[in-house]
């Protein structure tokens, strides 16, 4: 019988949303896990707090540090020997970006070739990083396919993350390095981010408030679980690929109003909703073609839309209270 030989793997965002699930799934198959996050105030710090403080239970160190003084991390790396390096850490959020884009280019540009030269410096460890949905950009052909044209983003979030890829190719190229870049999909689930729309829009009709739907709700996302995405992650460390990027998404472009439906359901209250205009940087659908990542990473998203909210707002109405305060 094959027995499983556990890896040793450091994760950069520990404490953010895919962070947090993605370190508690690894430990529980045996794997050694080490973090860092620098729990910037981007969103409530509070619930990054309280995932970390859920992976030390299990007995994963989590380090508060920035990326960008990666090097500074260093004895770690040399008492260590890391298998995987999954990086996860960067300055998310599409509108922000408009407003804020120097973090942009400090954190996700600058910060990602922190990962890279440590990656070099120790060259038996597999880069795994996270890209975005975001790269398709202004692409008008659907589903999204790794092969497509990524020229035209729509956002200073989308080009760093693109330049990631691009960075990401360059040092497999020059320095044999295995690296696999995944752009995911809109995620969602509990525990999850408190400025994507599921999240607040759910905390706004909790709450009777009115929800701004943006594009008067002429939206589509590809909306995928976080269990299904982690499961996608998993894969692609175990596989180590050369030099691949995969897409992570439900394979299913939704109307926005689908999500406002299963919000309404789930919490039994009707949405109070004022439609806007197209915000800049935005695009009007999000739809991945998972041929690429099911033929190689053997990725079978199984969470439907209507399943994966009911459990979001279980998880939402239990912890609530906290958001609340």
């Amino acid at each position: 019988m094959h027995t499983y030989k556990p890896k040793t793997i450091f994760i950069t965002g520990i404490a953010g949303f895919i962070g947090f699930h993605l370190a508690m799934a690894l430990a529980e198959r045996g794997d050694i896990v080490i973090g860092c996050d620098n729990f910037n105030e981007y969103y409530p710090v509070f619930l990054k707090k309280e995932r970390a403080a859920i992976l030390k239970k299990l007995g994963i160190e989590v380090i508060n540090h920035d990326i960008r003084e990666l090097k500074s991390l260093r004895y770690l790396f040399e008492k260590h020997t890391f298998t995987h390096f999954v990086n996860l850490a960067a300055q998310a959020g599409v509108r922000y970006s408009i407003t804020h884009p120097h973090t942009y280019v400090q954190c996700n540009i600058n910060g990602f070739l922190e990962v890279l030269e440590m990656c070099r410096e120790f060259p038996t460890m597999k880069l795994v990083y996270a890209s975005s949905s975001s790269v398709y950009g202004l692409n008008e052909k659907t589903p999204f396919s790794e092969d497509d044209l990524t020229k035209k983003p729509a956002s200073l979030y989308a080009a760093t993350k693109k330049s990631n890829e691009l960075m990401a190719y360059v040092y497999s190229h020059v320095h044999g390095m295995h690296t696999t870049g995944l752009r995911f999909f809109t995620v969602y689930g509990p525990m999850g981010r408190p400025d994507m729309a599921y999240f607040s829009f759910t905390r706004a009709i909790d709450e009777d408030k009115p929800i701004h739907v943006f594009n008067h709700g002429k939206m589509k996302r590809d909306f995928t679980y976080i269990d299904d995405i982690i499961d996608g992650c998993v894969k692609a460390i175990d596989l180590g690929a050369k030099c691949e990027i995969f897409n992570l998404g439900n394979n299913k472009a939704e109307d926005l109003s689908n999500l406002i439906e299963h919000i309404e359901s789930n919490l039994s209250k009707k949405a109070t909703i004022e439609l806007k205009p197209m915000q800049p940087g935005d695009v009007y659908e999000t739809y991945a073609d998972i041929t690429k990542s099911k033929e190689m990473l053997g990725y079978e998203p199984k969470i439907s839309l209507e399943v994966g909210m009911r459990k979001f707002v279980t998880w939402y109405k239990e912890f609530s209270h906290d958001l609340k305060s």
